[in-house]
């Protein structure tokens, strides 16, 4: 249709002509009440952003010595958090005399990492920042 001819029928109908496909041959136009499209759209995008989640990272703080209760009750907590489809920074803090038994640490990071393999993979490997052991755990994609 000519674009003359289009505009015509659009005001006849107290319509807009609004391209809707500008690079298409020939360009697609719809003849629609444009402020109503816009609302719509942005009620539209405003819902889709109420459904997202964002990914936040929650962080497990223990010690070398932690106890194995202690250990299970965080890997509880953990557990949650992975199945909200948070990240869990698992981090073992060393104070003193402590930073002798950093193989403890790794052991006990290595623990958590294999008690929660079934709904998270290790995004990164226990390393030392100064005096803590850091380990980043998230959630596996297909939970």
């Amino acid at each position: 249709m000519e674009l003359d001819r289009a505009l015509e029928i659009a005001e006849t109908h107290n319509l807009d002509l609004v391209e809707i496909a500008p690079d298409a041959k020939p360009p697609v136009c719809k003849i629609i009440d444009f402020g109503k499209f816009m609302y719509e759209k942005k009620k539209k995008e405003k819902e889709a952003k109420k459904k997202q989640h964002t990914m936040q990272v929650k962080e497990l703080r223990f010690r070398p010595n932690t106890d194995d209760h202690d250990l299970e009750f965080k890997t509880r907590h953990a557990r949650g958090f992975l199945d909200d489809g948070d990240k869990v920074k698992a981090t073992v803090q060393f104070r003193g005399r402590d930073m002798l038994y950093t193989d403890k640490g790794k052991v006990l990071l290595n623990n958590l990492a294999e008690e929660l393999s079934d709904i998270a993979e290790v995004e990164s490997q226990p390393t030392m920042e100064g005096r803590r052991m850091i380990m980043i755990l998230t959630p596996n994609k297909s939970s």
